[in-house]
């Protein structure tokens, strides 16, 4: 299936970007918490609106954590991967997406934009230098990696970086940042892109795979397919997989829960923690089954975090599913308004939409891989724009 640049499309965008922002911001507060602490603070209804948290010195409500700073990364480096394969007809280099984890590692480990050195685009927001309890395997895996970049001064180059050595983790880092994968061009391509960037900072496969599995959720998603029919796509796809047996096993869990009487923060615990990526997978999906439709995400995303677990991941994968389902003006507008960042989220949304609009039309020039140029189309296009290389560097 083929998606149309239009905007249905874009509305799409947004809605997975902000949804996930959205539901990263009500798990938040209440990750570490017990389900007994969390409904004694807000009922049996579930967190249904942000509650204060602090972070890195920082204090109030709708604050985002590490699930949207690295989904946003992974926007900008995806832009920057297809507006490379557009111009210079490289295929999916998905080193691209590792110097975007780098870059937000950068982040984490500086107090604010480095004198000097400018790669454009998120590392120029200051507010993003803010460590909102980032995963420590995310952290150990950047650091050990981080002087391999070629774009640094004394970098080794990516072919000599061991990923395999790294760890054995499969952590719920690897999946909730993987959604805009989804937007890649094939069912395929959003499985191995997806699994290979969950790889450069998890080396276990199920970490991997279950980051391959929502992108693939999220690929039927955007294409029109309702949730119910796009985790049973997704499902499919997986069992054709080899080694993929505990992606499999959490994703019809989730579909059983779901049928299983009403929807309940028992039934939440029972699928597991969402510590690790299969079940944080399994949490989010079976929210989303449980209230799929464009008006109950305010339940969905309630249910999603009210847990004895990792709220801010769970939450933040089903806004991204919900979002990419029903589009932005699904998720509760109160919430899209006070949520941190939402200019940057809905600007890196346009440019995406923009940049696979832009794939699909010739370019002024055709750059090939020697460096010499062909005609392309006499109109011109984005990648004519200085602006957008000063934005999107096209390493």
């Amino acid at each position: 299936m083929s998606l149309r640049f239009d905007a249905v499309l874009l509305d799409r965008i947004r809605g997975c970007l902000i949804g996930g922002a959205v539901g990263d911001a009500l798990g938040a507060p209440v990750e570490f918490k017990s389900l007994r602490e969390i409904t004694a603070l807000v009922g049996e209804r579930g967190v249904r609106d942000y509650l204060p948290v602090s972070f890195d010195g920082i204090s109030g409500t709708g604050l985002i954590t590490d699930d949207t700073q690295m989904t946003l990364f992974t926007v900008e480096g995806l832009i920057r991967l297809e507006a490379r394969a557009t111009v210079k007809g490289i295929g999916p280099a998905t080193a691209v997406l590792q110097r975007a984890y780098w870059r937000w590692f950068d982040t984490q480990v500086n107090p604010g934009p480095i004198d000097g050195v400018d790669d454009g685009g998120l590392i120029r927001e200051q507010w993003l230098y803010s460590r909102r309890a980032p995963g420590n395997t995310c952290l150990s895996a950047l650091s050990a990696t981080r002087a391999f970049d070629p774009f640094l001064p004394h970098g080794k180059g990516f072919d000599a970086i061991d990923y395999a050595s790294l760890n054995n983790s499969k952590g719920c880092g690897t999946v909730m940042r993987a959604a805009p994968l989804g937007f890649l061009s094939s069912e395929e391509l959003a499985w191995e892109v997806s699994c290979q960037a969950a790889g450069y900072t998890h080396g276990h496969p199920t970490g991997q795979h279950a980051a391959g599995a929502l992108s693939v959720l999220i690929w039927h998603l955007v294409r029109g397919a309702t949730v119910w029919d796009a985790v049973a796509m997704t499902i499919r796809y997986v069992q054709n997989v080899p080694r993929t047996s505990e992606t499999q096993a959490a994703l019809e869990a989730a579909l059983r829960a779901s049928v299983t009487g009403p929807p309940c923060a028992q039934m939440v615990e029972s699928l597991g923690g969402g510590w690790i990526a299969e079940e944080a997978l399994a949490i989010a999906v079976y929210a989303a089954l449980a209230y799929p439709e464009a008006t109950t995400v305010r339940d969905a995303l309630a249910l999603a975090v009210t847990h004895s677990g990792d709220s801010d991941s769970t939450g933040s994968i089903c806004g991204n599913i919900l979002g990419a389902a029903h589009g932005f003006t699904a998720i509760p507008a109160d919430l899209i308004f006070r949520v941190e960042g939402r200019t940057t989220i809905l600007q890196l949304a346009e440019d995406l939409w923009l940049e696979l609009a832009a794939g699909t039309s010739p370019p002024l020039l055709i750059i090939k891989t020697d460096g010499s140029l062909l005609p392309g189309s006499s109109e011109p296009s984005l990648h004519d724009l200085d602006e957008w290389w000063d934005r999107y560097p096209g390493a």
